[in-house]
């Protein structure tokens, strides 16, 4: 099984063969950030660092998606949702609801987590198994109200 930064290579030069132009500009946007922070830490990233990189540029997309459609400007909006849909296209596959709510209710059970002042405990345990399979914020608002509740 190749790693991940191994298939983004992979699909630039493919996505050059082809000449498809969109493509490839969000893959060497993608191969950039990467090569960046490696740079800035000295280190290679393995897979779960990568996708750690390819959930900043979703969410950094999807906010200026919103100030896009705020301004008016639904070209732009498009361009980035394009880009949101290819950068999905590496992360694994995502968690259902009801998957989600069985990993926050065990994290709760495990951690014995009973106030908002544990949330830190149980978010530590739901992000080693949901990072990259859901959308992070979304699931600490879950836990939040849970523990809130």
């Amino acid at each position: 099984m190749s790693s991940l930064k191994e298939r983004i290579t992979e699909d630039m030069k493919n996505a050059m063969r082809a000449k498809d132009t969109e493509r490839l500009s969000t893959i060497r946007m993608i191969t950039s950030a990467i090569k960046q922070r490696e740079v800035d830490e000295r280190i290679t990233l393995d897979d779960a660092q990568v996708l750690a990189v390819i959930e900043k540029m979703i969410k950094t997309r999807k906010e200026s998606i919103a100030q896009f459609r705020k301004g008016g400007r639904e070209d732009l909006a498009a361009k980035e949702e394009k880009e949101v849909e290819l950068l999905q296209s590496y992360l694994p596959e995502q968690l259902s609801e009801a998957e989600i709510e069985k990993i926050i209710a065990d994290a709760i059970a495990q951690t014995g987590a009973s106030s908002i002042k544990d949330m830190g405990k149980v978010m530590a345990l739901v992000k080693q198994q949901a990072q990259g399979r859901a959308d992070m914020s979304a699931v600490s608002a879950k836990v939040k109200a849970k523990l809130g509740a």
